[in-house]
């Protein structure tokens, strides 16, 4: 586990978010305990529950990139959940204890990753015996019927592995032979809460069915990565990797939940209102430490840090059950975000609006330029529509940058090796017409 200051964990953040401190802050100390958990002695480690996080916040001022952002700055597994794809127990809909399946999951693949890195070096080498061995046999047939000694035979293998190392064999061509597995196209429908059923039905019919064998004509560079990678298979330990994964989500997985406004039920709920609080009621065990079954084995949510997120527009905090809310004992507000933050977020971030459409139209021999007065009139506009439509935050900038270079990237293979300077009037010139009609604006914009 990283072991950031919290102030480094936020300086981090700010290179992709812009504003929010007190959410920055908030999830700053939150990894940051999790590390602190770690070096505690173990009789108490296991005590110290995480302080999981609910933002409240409009949708598009950063909510889910400060969870993600966190996730890969942790080097931990992170799954993002919207509350409102599950149903309670007795429903059609996806059943809660899912998102810990999906977390394990996903730490298997990231462990999985990390051990075949480990062990690139002599998964390359068996690589490339494997190729000379491809390169090699009408050489070693006529060495054998010519009566070579075996010396000549190694000699012009040596020669093949210099030239293969160098790079010169690349474009030749070699058959190499895959393993395909014939498992019939098919749909295991099983009851709500046993989706595990499923996925071990499909791998059972997996080794029923024969793995057949296919040759494939392929270059020698295409045929040495994949060779690398089933080299590597070969050598990662899958027990090890399933123990990882399993200790990496427990101590470190970050599950998101999204929209858990969209589960709180308001007062004098009937219908629809009393399945809302089922969901809650089946979060809770997961959110306050269960133990789950996974086809990798049981694994314990009770040192899995959860972050919850939604806009409340029309429900409150108070409205989820007395429970649930206790369960999530930091609460930060997330700011609306106005004209300045736009200018920020168009142009600061590492990531900025700006700077991807400069690359995307470089890849076109295109060098756009954006003045100043360019940017803070694109920030103008989203303000000003944001507030007369719908408020969606830094999402209206996508659209409004969209429609800005609709025409340009459209045109742009044909007008090669050229530089374009946007300024305040190009913006202007190209959405004043849907700014001014509100009605328009809905749909565009």
């Amino acid at each position: 586990m990283t072991n950031f200051t919290p102030r480094e964990i936020v300086s981090e953040l700010d290179r992709y978010i812009v504003g929010q401190k007190d959410a920055k802050r908030a999830v700053a100390v939150a990894l940051r305990n999790r590390w602190r958990r770690q070096q505690v002695a173990p009789e108490l480690r296991d005590e110290i529950a995480p302080k999981n996080i609910i933002m409240i916040g409009p949708t598009g001022v950063g909510k889910t990139e400060i969870a993600r952002r966190l996730a890969k700055l942790a080097q931990a597994p992170f799954v993002k959940v919207e509350a409102s794809k599950f149903t309670e127990v007795g429903y059609v809909g996806r059943d809660v204890e899912s998102m810990v399946r999906d977390l394990v999951e996903l730490a298997i693949i990231m462990v999985k990753e990390e051990e075949a890195q480990a062990v690139r070096l002599k998964a390359e080498d068996l690589a490339e015996e494997r190729l000379l061995d491809l390169l090699l046999p009408g050489e070693a047939a006529s060495a054998s019927s010519e009566g070579k000694p075996v010396e000549g035979r190694e000699a012009t293998r040596e020669k093949l592995r210099k030239l293969l190392r160098l790079g010169s064999l690349n474009d030749r061509y070699v058959e190499v032979e895959t393993q395909e597995s014939k498992i019939p196209m098919m749909d295991v429908l099983t009851p709500q809460g046993s989706e595990e059923m499923g996925i071990n039905i499909k791998e059972m019919f997996g080794n029923i069915f024969p793995k057949k064998t296919k040759r494939r004509r392929m270059k020698v560079a295409e045929a040495r990565e994949m060779l690398i990678a089933a080299e590597a298979e070969k050598l990662v330990d899958m027990e090890k990797v399933q123990a990882l994964a399993k200790e990496r989500t427990e101590q470190s997985g970050i599950i998101f939940i999204d929209e858990i406004d969209k589960i709180a039920s308001r007062e004098g709920g009937h219908g629809p209102e009393v399945s809302r609080e089922g969901v809650q009621r089946d979060i809770l065990p997961i959110v306050e430490g269960s133990t789950v079954n996974t086809k990798y084995g049981p694994v314990k949510t009770d040192h899995v840090l959860f972050i919850a997120a939604g806009a409340f527009h029309v429900a409150k905090p108070s409205d989820l059950i007395p429970e649930l809310q206790g369960r999530f004992p930091i609460r930060v507000e997330l700011e609306s975000l106005g004209e300045d933050d736009f200018v920020r977020i168009l142009s600061e971030p590492k990531n900025a609006l700006v700077r991807q459409y400069m690359a995307l139209m470089e890849t076109e021999n295109i060098r756009l330029e954006f003045g100043e007065d360019a940017v803070r009139e694109i920030a103008r506009t989203a303000a000003v529509v944001n507030e007369r439509t719908e408020n969606i935050g830094a999402r209206r900038l996508h659209t409004i940058m969209e429609k800005l270079l609709e025409d340009l990237s459209f045109d742009a293979p044909e007008i090669r090796d050229e530089r374009i300077a946007i300024d305040a009037e190009y913006v202007r010139r190209r959405l004043s017409e849907i700014v001014k009609d509100e009605d328009l604006s809905r749909y565009i914009l």
